[in-house]
């Protein structure tokens, strides 16, 4: 399915790629594409503006998410997404360098008390807030209205009041995503792992043991289970979109190992040039590809499927600056959907 925008960038409902291109060889529509995810925008009012119910199906793993947007009848995207793992050693670095500046006499803040009693953990709040940021795109693309997700449980300790209080991240973790979720407005449908197996049993569904792979049935296929148990049986499409979240390094003072004569260099930064790194240009000789880091008045230029960096003396005026991209996408070869199905009804 191909997500449809009025004039103003307003999602409509959906159409098919048949349609879509009917209405771009007519003039009706003009092409655009929004973080790797093609769309039409209509170049008329549309004859209508009748909704239908729109859910986001949310597999989470704890290296893979898979996310399945659906409408009550056909499959609009298959995403799979590489679970942020970086920020506890970001947050374990930094506790490192507070404690050291402490023991120097140098300048540094006073101590405040424990804030790590109570509240998400970072580590955490990363991983639920890559979630919601993948529904902030789609809500700009279709109108959604519900949102499913696989219930994760933790089991609690006994005899230990101080663990309950707040003994698993991964509980915090949920329930402050189901309460954004829930001020965002949409309906929030959760349900128990063994429904989606009873689910993808049903309907004749085979989930692979390796997790790490890129196909439809690692994790898509559940984040589909989950769309069917909010909305119905739907026609599965086993093509996937798989997308890796840009990670660069935070604008810091300098690096924390000095060099010669104790002299530390400037380290880190999201900007290269004026330009926000991730940003998609057009080179003169490379094509698409986006912006990465910057030495020497030049800047690095890296492939948008892979990420592999192809150039370090690029100019910035021979870029023609297109949009910026929030991850990187590339699509899997397509798995034969009868090594996928146990039977024919679908």
């Amino acid at each position: 399915m191909v997500p449809v925008l009025d004039s103003n960038k307003m999602p409509l409902m959906p159409c098919t790629e048949k349609r879509a291109r009917k209405f771009m060889e007519k003039g009706d529509a003009k092409p655009y594409w929004k973080n790797g995810i093609f769309c039409i925008i209509l170049q008329r009012e549309p004859s209508a503006r009748n909704y239908q119910e729109v859910v986001i199906g949310i597999d989470p793993g704890s290296k893979r998410t898979g996310i399945t947007t659906t409408t009550e009848k056909r499959v609009i995207c298959n995403q799979l997404f590489d679970a942020p793992s970086e920020v506890k050693k970001k947050v374990e670095f930094r506790k490192i360098l507070r404690r050291s500046r402490r023991s120097r006499k140098t300048p540094y803040r006073k101590c405040r008390s424990n804030r790590k009693i109570g509240g998400i953990p970072p580590s955490t709040k990363a991983r639920w807030g890559a979630h919601l940021r993948v529904i902030d795109f789609w809500e700009k693309l279709i109108p959604i209205t519900v949102v499913s997700i696989e219930d994760i449980k933790a089991e609690s300790k006994k005899h230990c009041r101080k663990w309950n209080k707040n003994f698993s991240p991964l509980e915090v973790g949920k329930a402050w995503f189901e309460k954004e979720v829930i001020t965002r407005g949409y309906n929030f449908y959760k349900f128990q792992g063994f429904e989606t197996q009873s689910q993808r049993i049903h309907r004749g569904f085979k989930k692979t043991s390796q997790k790490i792979r890129d196909t439809w049935d690692a994790h898509n296929v559940d984040s589909h289970c989950l769309c069917e148990l909010a909305l119905g049986n739907i026609k599965p499409f086993f093509g996937i979109l798989k997308c890796e979240f840009f990670k660069w390094s935070r604008r810091q003072i300098h690096v924390s190992n000095p060099k010669k004569d104790g002299i530390r260099k400037q380290y880190g930064t999201t900007r290269s040039l004026g330009l926000n790194r991730g940003t998609l240009v057009k080179h003169k000789k490379l094509g698409l590809t986006y912006v990465g880091g910057t030495s020497d008045g030049k800047i690095s230029l890296h492939d948008i499927k892979s990420g592999k960096r192809l150039t370090q003396d690029a100019k910035k005026e021979d870029c023609k600056i297109l949009t910026n991209l929030r991850w990187r996408t590339r699509i899997p070869p397509m798995v034969k959907a009868m090594g996928l199905l146990r039977g024919k009804n679908l």
